[in-house]
């Protein structure tokens, strides 16, 4: 079957996440991907470990399946030769390497755009290539600088510090950003007759996801702050104690708050003035958690859950990662794929389509994997 980037070809000089994981999206959508790599030690995540595959890392097999490898030092001439050859040939480019450094190499955006006019090339920074090009962008750095840290967390008043999401974030969003802006450019380029360069940023792609939090800050000027797992707007849109402990739940709405009032046994609450609207729950947070906890203390979570998702309140247990697994796959979302060769299972590609699923899933490569016929091929068409 025809996948969307059937017949495009990647030159990936990316390496850790935000590029690789960009790349990995357009392989998964059918193009080729030749991912260029350090001689002898290759993409730093291949060391980040454990847990350890018999390939590399788990970190690396995470954002790099379904490419090829070829291991090319650039301070020497011949490979340096190759990649620029293979520059000349890739419909995109991407590269995260510190703003102005490919320059040397005759492989920064005004060379390889002379070599190729057509090619989409894409560079990935920590802070853009003005002013912040000297700045080093690591996602732990960014959500410190760029505010995340500071709305997520307790609050100061419970004793509560910045901290960082769960997972690398900013890095995974840059990611996404520098695929879909691959993508706008491939498909200007119908247009245009010719490709452009894309440029995306950690600490722009991080503003931007803050959302309805970066405006607030706009509308008002004031930063907002941590609330630990509360909603700054919404009410109640957080965890809350029960008999066995927590349960999440999300009112959306003024009729879903009457729904929860009537489920755990007082009707009231939704005819009490201090809660009847969205507003005044937010304005009145303190009492209505107070309220709220008192009844749901009666019952386990499990049982609250059942209930209030049954009249349509939504609800859920605080699970793990292998809960969350299960869960997707007990709705048919079939959350992981095999890749072959032995290798661990990996995470679908997230996206669904009616017309071109995503079905190729091929085991991230061993370093250098494809060095023979990577390099004959750069050879033969190049003679």
């Amino acid at each position: 079957m025809t996948l969307p980037l059937d017949g495009i070809l990647v030159a990936d000089f990316s390496r850790v996440l935000a590029g690789p994981y960009a790349t990995t999206m357009l392989a998964d959508l059918g193009a080729r991907v030749i991912k260029v790599e350090r001689t002898g030690s290759g993409d730093d995540t291949r060391a980040w470990g454990p847990p350890w595959t018999d390939n590399s890392a788990s970190y690396f097999e995470s954002a790099n399946r379904n490419k090829e490898s070829v291991t090319l030092d650039l301070s020497n001439p011949h490979d340096l030769t190759l990649a620029r050859e293979l520059a000349s040939r890739a419909d995109i480019f991407v590269e995260n390497f510190r703003p102005g450094a490919l320059g040397k190499f005759g492989l920064d955006y005004d060379s390889v755009n002379a070599l190729n006019p057509e090619v989409v090339y894409c560079s990935i920074s920590g802070f853009g290539s003005g002013e912040g090009a000297h700045l080093p962008g690591y996602d732990f750095l960014v959500q410190a600088v760029g505010g995340l840290m500071s709305i997520t967390g307790e609050p100061d008043a419970a004793g509560g510090t910045p901290m960082k999401s769960g997972v690398a974030l900013v890095d995974v969003l840059t990611g996404k950003d520098a695929a879909l802006g691959i993508l706008a450019a491939l498909y200007a380029r119908r247009g245009l007759g010719q490709g452009q360069h894309v440029e995306v940023n950690l600490l722009s792609s991080l503003l931007a996801s803050l959302v309805n939090q970066a405006s607030s800050f706009l509308a008002t000027g004031r930063p907002p702050g941590r609330l630990g797992n509360a909603h700054p707007s919404i009410a109640p849109y957080e965890l809350l104690p029960c008999a066995d402990g927590p349960i999440a739940i999300a009112c959306g709405n003024d009729g879903q708050f009457k729904k929860l009032a009537l489920t755990i046994g007082d009707e009231s609450l939704a005819e009490d003035a201090r809660f009847a609207t969205n507003a005044a729950r937010v304005e009145h947070r303190p009492e209505l958690v107070a309220a709220l906890s008192t009844l749901l203390a009666r019952e386990n979570a499990s049982t609250w859950v059942k209930r209030l998702l049954a009249v349509g309140v939504p609800a859920g247990n605080v699970g793990s990662i292998a809960e969350g697994f299960a869960l997707a796959t007990e709705l048919g979302l079939e959350p992981a794929v095999e890749v072959g060769r032995g290798q661990p299972a990996q995470v679908r590609h997230p996206i669904s389509y009616s017309a071109t699923p995503v079905t190729r899933y091929q085991a991230p490569p061993r370093l250098g994997e494809h060095d023979q016929a990577v390099r004959a091929w750069l050879e033969q068409e190049k003679s």
